[in-house]
């Protein structure tokens, strides 16, 4: 499968503050990828680049093998779902989605149908004549994200969309947001500061901080095989220990307690920091290497 976006080098500096400092990544075409960090790492501001809000200060960022750097938000093949919707209060749900199609001068007859079709795959036919301020927060998610799919974006930007939603209804719509991404096809690239959505939802998740790129993977391997410490203890809950190296199988905390492991990096010398995931530990009686053969 192609890439659909490659972002090479890409910086952008605010005075002597280095926002986004020499970001390299690829998306494969129809994936679902997120962006993960902290608020201030430089998530949002990696995203206005790609939308064409925000000139990098250096790097490229190419979409369908073309150089987007310079070119117009209008004319680049994304489209941008903000946190607050941006939804129109005055207009009603079919008038919403149909926005973008009006101004591209669409022909009446098609607007109709390509809205029509895309509220069906949203679950909204049944609100079309409906005023936005009359839906929920999830039905107000799905007409801003029709706004947006109904033009048929390469890629649809997303930043933080779920962020104003209770638990609950974040929950429900992490589930709709996935199955409509595999239905539809399109690209989607997430961003969030909370774990549990990027985990849930992505194929693929790059972990950021302090404007760079700590790790770029699956879900699962993020969780399991971190490859900085930050990583380790962002993603998942984790019991965070300094510790030492006694041999190439076994390390001690400072406060006395003995982990084993089955490999320990021949880089580790001496002083390390230890991660354990929750379900990683177990724990036995003082005897327990004469009533349990497990080593």
């Amino acid at each position: 499968m192609q890439n659909i976006l490659d972002i090479k080098n890409l910086k952008k500096t605010f005075g002597d503050h280095k926002a986004v400092n020499g970001v390299n990544f690829q998306v494969e075409e129809g994936k679902f990828f997120s962006i993960l960090g902290p608020s201030g790492c430089g998530k949002t501001t990696l995203l206005r680049m790609i939308a064409g809000f925000l000139e990098p200060s250096s790097g490229n960022i190419i979409i369908n093998n073309k150089e987007m750097v310079g070119v117009p938000p209008n004319k680049r093949p994304v489209n941008l779902v903000f946190q607050n919707l941006a939804l129109f209060p005055m207009m009603n749900v079919q008038e919403n989605v149909a926005f973008g199609l009006k101004r591209q001068n669409v022909p009446k007859k098609e607007i109709e149908k390509k809205v029509k079709s895309m509220l069906e795959r949203v679950h909204l036919s049944d609100y079309l004549n409906h005023n936005v301020q009359e839906l929920s927060g999830g039905q107000k998610q799905r007409v801003a994200i029709a706004r947006s799919l109904v033009l048929s974006p390469s890629i649809l930007l997303l930043d933080e969309p779920l962020g104003a939603l209770d638990l609950k209804l974040r929950e429900q719509m992490k589930i709709e947001l996935k199955k409509l991404q595999n239905e539809i096809g399109t690209t989607f690239i997430y961003i969030t500061h909370d774990q549990s959505e990027a985990l849930v939802m992505s194929d693929k998740v790059a972990v950021m901080n302090k404007g760079q790129l700590e790790q770029i993977d699956t879900p699962q391997n993020l969780y399991s095989n971190p490859k900085t410490s930050f990583v380790a203890s962002f993603v998942g809950e984790t019991n965070k220990f300094e510790a030492y190296k006694e041999n190439e199988n076994s390390v001690k905390t400072k406060e006395g307690l003995n982990f084993l492991a089955e490999f320990i990096d021949k880089d580790i010398q001496k002083d390390c920091t230890l991660f354990v995931r929750p379900e990683a530990i177990a724990l036995f009686p003082k005897n327990w290497r004469k009533r349990y053969e497990l080593f």
